[in-house]
């Protein structure tokens, strides 16, 4: 701040500007006193909006996918054109997961939001969301035949003690398994669908076209690979702890033996049932994912004499996933 003055006597040009005093920082102190008759809430006011507005446009150019498997796939079509979140950490399990208001905040700022459209965590988002247009539910645009579960994706009849395969399922509450990704199957419609929905916002994209013909190739020789593994192991069984792999079970034959009863841990006359068809089948594994605590099944794998086996369905290439997983299963 600069006061002119009268210019003195002497006709000297420079004495005619005179600096105010200023503070220790180089404020003027009749500033200091402006800034100290303002209200503070007025002031942080205005610092949250200069935040908000200061906020980089790449915010909205962000797409976020529900779970990691996902994020591979619409990486595999948009390259690094597009930064991709993912809601649900690693480590974490989606049946549990509950987005952080930041999270709510930044899906409804985002380009685009991809999810399964199936599981508990993902309906409640999607009734926050502004612009339920942005959202692409995978489970229904992917073409995939979906399976009768539940919300705890459970086997059986709690009440007969018999496991079931992904085929004969109860119908529960929210009626569908949410498990699509576990199938190289279910990731070309999947695929399919994140591509039409790209393609939609870039119709004139060659590239796009180009990298989801080449992920659909990567995901039909996954399938084809998958299946005469499969086929050459002579394994029809999977017993696992919690049923992550309906969709995979289905697509290649398998039946899928789960150790959970409708989320729970089993009763003794289940367990009893599980214990003695392991044994007839010699049964050596059981497979649980890392999102459960290994003791969950291990005393289920002692009184099996099988080891418990760790796998985790929800790692984010999903293509060298689904080989690990079929290495799991097929080892001799």
């Amino acid at each position: 701040m600069f006061v002119l003055r009268a210019r003195p006597k002497n006709g000297s040009p420079r004495a005619g500007l005179h600096r105010p005093p200023v503070d220790a920082c180089g404020l003027p102190h009749e500033a200091i006193r402006i800034m100290k008759r303002i209200p503070i809430w007025l002031l942080f006011g205005a610092l949250s909006l200069a935040a908000c507005t200061s906020r980089p446009a790449a915010d909205t150019e962000t797409i976020y996918v529900s779970i990691p498997p996902l994020k591979s796939l619409v990486e595999a079509i948009v390259g690094d054109d597009y930064p991709i979140e993912v809601l649900v950490p690693a480590g974490a399990s989606p049946e549990t997961f509950e987005p952080t208001p930041r999270q709510y905040v930044a899906v409804n700022r985002a380009r685009r939001l991809f999810q399964i459209g199936l599981i508990d965590f993902e309906r409640n988002l999607v009734a926050r969301i502004a612009d339920p247009a942005k959202v692409v539910d995978l489970g229904a645009a992917s073409g995939v035949e979906l399976l009768t579960g539940s919300c705890s994706h459970g086997h059986g009849n709690p009440h007969d003690g018999h496991a079931h395969d992904a085929h004969t399922r109860e119908a529960h509450p929210h009626g569908v398994d949410p498990h699509l990704w576990s199938s190289p199957r279910a990731l070309r419609g999947m695929a399919a669908a994140i591509y039409a929905a790209i393609h939609a916002d870039h119709p004139d994209s060659v590239r796009y076209t180009r990298n989801h013909e080449r992920l659909q190739q990567a995901l039909a020789e996954l399938d084809a690979r998958t299946a005469e593994r499969i086929a050459r192991s002579g394994i029809r069984t999977v017993f696992v702890y919690h049923p992550a792999l309906s969709y995979y079970a289905r697509d290649y034959g398998l039946e899928q033996i789960a150790v959970e009863q409708e989320g729970k841990e089993p009763s003794a006359r289940h367990l009893a049932q599980l214990i003695r068809r392991a044994r007839a089948e010699a049964v050596d594994r059981i497979l649980y994912q890392v999102q459960f605590p290994r003791s969950s099944v291990e005393a289920i794998a002692a009184d099996i004499g099988a080891e418990a086996v760790a796998f985790d369905p929800l790692a984010e290439d999903a293509i060298g996933n689904i080989d690990r997983i079929t290495a799991l299963i097929t080892k001799p």
